[in-house]
Parts: structure tokens; sequence; C-alpha cells
């Protein structure tokens, strides 16, 4: 499994929100981002696989999960096109698991286990 993971949940519904397209940059520096990687959620609103193994090193990274078209798959008017979530990597060691609640008027994101 990825180091960096996420999962988004659709609380409007109460259930994940599976095929949401994601991309998973690293800042190279300031202000100038790097793609790494792209996928979307699976079944259980789940995406596992962002990064090789070990592959992880220390920096600013940004998810962007793209909710426009998941709400428009849906056939729900949304506010936001894309959410976007920034978060520090301190320990390239560790799991960053970087779940998204997600509604067509609003969002919250936090570092799960």
């Amino acid at each position: 499994m990825s180091q960096i993971t996420t999962h988004v949940l659709d609380v409007s519904i109460g259930q994940p929100a599976a095929g949401v397209a994601v991309v998973l940059e690293i800042e190279k520096t300031a202000g100038v981002w790097k793609e790494l990687s792209r996928g979307a959620t699976d079944g259980d609103g789940r995406l596992r696989h962002l990064l090789a193994p070990e592959s992880l090193v220390e920096g600013a990274y940004r998810l962007t999960f793209d909710t426009g078209a998941y709400f428009e798959s849906r056939k729900v008017a949304g506010l936001y096109p894309r959410v976007a979530v920034e978060f520090q990597v301190r320990d390239a060691k560790g799991h960053y698991h970087i779940p998204l609640l997600l509604s067509p008027f609003g969002y919250s994101t936090y570092r799960g286990s």
C-alpha cells in the first residue's frame, strides 16, 4: 500500500464516493507543483495506490479531487468543481491517510489512520 492514501465519503448520501478522480502532486519550489500520480477511488471510495512503496520524501504535497465530475455523474449541482488539499510530510517513513468528507456544498478533511 502507498504511504499516501485517501478515502472519499459523500456525506450527502451517507456512502463512499466511487469514481472520484484524484491527482497527487509534490511542491518542487514555491508554487511549482509536479504530478506524481493519478487515480480514481474504488467502490469503497478508497484510493490506496498513489505512490510506489518507500518512495515518499519530506515536503509539501497536494491531493486534488475532481468533485465536479463526480457530482455531475450523479446529476447533482455542486458548488466546488475541485477540492485541493495541501499537506506537509515531515516523516518520510510515516503513513499519510487524507480522507475527504464531501457534499455538494461543503467538504472537510483531516489526517486519518
